[in-house]
């Protein structure tokens, strides 16, 4: 009883709580004891304390072995809170002076230091070792240890040489600690860090507050996600997109729709990925836009909403991103935009990669992919995959159950299955097992001459979802197994084998549909559309009535790209046709008022609900490239040295000049064209571009003949563009 007092005191007397949460006494017990300890707990259940209390209470440094800067910038501030004595916690890493990691070393050797984070690079210095051979070392926290394993969604190659540095500067005990890790996972890291012995505390995965949702990812993205937002006002939020690029677009086109948001990922400078970082827990602003590099360990506890842009590459990714919502047990939305394409790219980036990867990597993508098109309970699929049986039927908190889908009988269907399973000596994959049902005739079932069995076929009166879903709703349901050490064969479970001696009933509901992407009009300039033919008419010919009245060629007013953006928006102000592209804020005010009131005009008549009603403002493309292009054209510096200075050919450069004019941005080349070209040489191409219907180039090179060449049209073509439209 009085073991259960102290505890309960230390952790009031140093961390303010009355009680422990879940197995964190049980666990804390175990490292005081000196014992090997495992613990798997999922985001939010408080695995920091399972090594915070016993360093503070054991005698000696515990080293806390993790991932990233960020995150033990921001355990140490927190340790440093709840002591009187800043040297209470320290890391080492790369981003500290030599001054700095002299300091920490004394605060060591002093005795002061209770924790020293460090990550896994510095850990194997040679420096380091020697330095820490010296220190009495209390145990080793090994942070985020899923990174140890080729499975898991985080592998760090220098994570494995972890215990071999550990033997090196002085075995005490381990405690290893993740939120996410499948039975694979956890064998692998038990194994590689030599603690198969150790005691292992494994919480439920379950996070009842969660509210799990996949959608359709189409070209309306952008509008699904501002809507959400706005309708979310004031409460803070994730968006993890899987590229860097994506991040900072999206974080751009989010500010300009009036959503205050900061990008974060690991190729930003250090200082302002932590300001971003501190004004997001700071909540100075209520989005991250992020790649995976943001929130491993970032203790928020009222993220209310996280948004998957584009799927992860492995449900353990899914499951610890999602994980940060709503940690203190309130809301937590998890919506995530899923589109087959996506994954398929992701594989593409696997190819060179050595063959047993590309296998790891395609296992875990077929697994995203089915966890996104299954119809079932996605509380029941996602806890079935870390090896947690869900027996509720309903969750009543995921998109699936609140929709739930017709279930029909699937015994025979499921026989069938089984049969093809035990047939084949359950030495195939699910792909494989479907090509089979179908008699489909793919190169590996010709090279083993499969397609000559009496099975071969014998499923071909349903469809390839059909059979994936049987196998997977199979798999959930215990009659399958997937053997996971083999590159994820299917195997028949003791209940399999009884089914298919004795069938009993075996209902599934179909996987969703995903919808294909509509059609779409390629617009320059980066947009797309879905056209209105009435209104694109229209405007074409009060384009020519304009073109008569003013005396330009109607390309100069809009280009055809332009009138189609409007045809898909119907910009009804000024303010919202600036935003297409194409259109200046001269050209807007130059030509844009009889558009927006005979697009006013046509929307009214029609009753047409328009897509401006919630707009997704773009984000001008003004590269680095286009704005040094754009002040070098201002300061009077020849084509020739800007095309020679950005690395470009010269028609390289004349693309990217074209691109500055078609969007609208008005330049002065005069300088440059009145140094290279004769004055009624340039006249005469000018002229040409005044009468003509059209501003196409290998029109202009055909009818000014071999008098001029192209390059010399595509100059006059931007100095006439320039002038005239802009």
């Amino acid at each position: 009883m009085a073991k259960k007092d102290f505890l309960t005191e230390e952790l009031k007397k140093h961390f303010g709580f009355d009680t422990f949460k879940g197995n964190q006494k049980a666990i804390i017990e175990n490292v005081l004891a000196g014992n090997d300890t495992f613990v798997l707990m999922p985001t939010g259940g408080g695995k920091s304390l399972c090594y915070q209390l016993p360093s503070l209470l054991m005698e000696g440094t515990a080293i806390v072995i993790s991932p990233l800067i960020a995150l033990m910038k921001n355990q140490v501030d927190a340790m440093r809170n709840f002591s009187e004595e800043d040297g209470v916690a320290h890391f080492i890493n790369s981003s500290l002076n030599k001054s700095a990691v002299d300091q920490v070393k004394d605060d060591i050797l002093s005795g002061k230091t209770k924790l020293l984070y460090v990550a896994p690079e510095s850990l194997t210095k040679e420096e380091y070792v020697d330095f820490l051979r010296q220190v009495k070392i209390s145990f080793y926290a090994i942070d985020e240890a899923h990174c140890i394993s080729e499975w898991g969604h985080d592998f760090r190659p220098e994570y494995r040489r972890i215990r071999p540095t550990v033997d090196e500067i002085g075995k005490r005990p381990l405690i290893a600690l993740t939120a996410t890790a499948t039975p694979k996972v956890q064998h692998d890291i038990q194994k590689n860090l030599g603690m198969t012995d150790a005691t292992v505390f494994k919480s439920s995965f379950n996070r009842e507050n969660l509210y799990y949702e996949i959608r359709s990812k189409n070209s309306n993205v952008d509008k699904e996600i501002i809507k959400f937002i706005k309708a979310n006002e004031g409460k803070s939020g994730i968006i993890y997109c899987l590229s860097r690029k994506k991040v900072e677009e999206f974080a751009d086109i989010l500010n300009a729709n009036g959503i205050k948001a900061l990008p974060y990922h690991a190729g930003m400078e250090s200082q302002v990925r932590s300001a971003n970082q501190d004004a997001f827990l700071m909540e100075k602003t209520d989005v991250i836009v992020a790649t995976i590099a943001f929130g491993m360990g970032i203790d928020k506890p009222d993220v209310r909403y996280v948004i998957h842009y584009d799927m992860p590459k492995s449900l353990e990714g899914y499951y610890q991103e999602t994980g940060r919502a709503g940690r203190d047990g309130g809301e937590g939305q998890c919506i995530a935009f899923y589109s087959y394409k996506d994954l398929q790219k992701l594989e593409k980036f696997m190819q060179g990669k050595p063959v047993a990867e590309q296998e790891i990597g395609k296992q875990l993508l077929l697994e995203t992919a089915a966890y996104a098109e299954t119809s079932v309970c996605r509380r029941k699929v996602l806890l079935h995959y870390f090896g947690e049986n869900y027996l509720e039927e309903n969750c009543g908190n995921c998109d699936n159950c609140l929709n739930p889908k017709k279930q029909v009988e699937a015994k025979e269907l499921l026989g069938a299955v089984l049969d093809i399973i035990s047939t084949l000596k359950e030495k195939f994959k699910a792909e494989y097992i479907v090509n089979m049902l179908e008699g489909n005739e793919t190169s590996e079932i010709q090279a083993y001459k499969h397609n000559e069995l009496d099975i071969f076929g014998s499923g071909q009166d349903q469809d390839d979802k059909t059979w994936n879903a049987v196998i997977r709703q199979a798999l959930i349901a215990g009659y399958l197994a997937k053997d996971i050490e083999n590159y994820g064969l299917l195997k028949i479970t003791q209940k399999g084998r009884e089914f298919m001696d004795k069938p009993v009933s075996f209902k599934i509901s179909e996987d969703n549909e995903f919808e294909k992407e509509e059609e779409e009009i390629p617009v320059r300039g980066g947009a797309s559309c879905a056209v209105d033919p009435a209104l694109y008419s229209m405007m074409k010919d009060l384009r020519k009535k304009l073109s008569k009245r003013l005396q330009v060629p109607p390309y100069v007013i809009f280009q055809d790209p332009s009138l189609e953006a409007m045809a898909t928006t119907y910009p009804i102000t000024l303010e919202e046709l600036k935003n297409i592209p194409g259109v200046g804020e001269g050209k807007a005010k130059r030509y844009g008022q009889e558009f927006i009131e005979l697009i006013k005009r046509h929307v009214e008549e029609n009753e047409i609900e328009r897509p401006e009603d919630l707009r997704v403002r773009t984000v001008p493309n003004k590269s680095k490239l286009k704005v040094s292009i754009i002040q070098r054209i201002d300061r009077k510096v020849p084509l020739d040295e800007i095309a020679i200075a950005n690395g470009l050919d010269f028609s390289e450069l004349l693309d990217e000049i074209e691109a500055i004019v078609f969007s609208g941005t008005r330049i002065n080349i005069d300088y440059y064209l009145n140094e290279e070209m004769d004055e009624d040489y340039i006249n005469d191409i000018y002229e040409y571009f005044k009468d003509s219907e059209t501003d196409d180039l290998e029109e202009a090179i055909e009818e000014l003949g071999g008098d001029y060449t192209e390059e010399d049209i595509r100059l006059v073509r931007i100095k006439f563009l320039s002038e005239m439209a802009n």
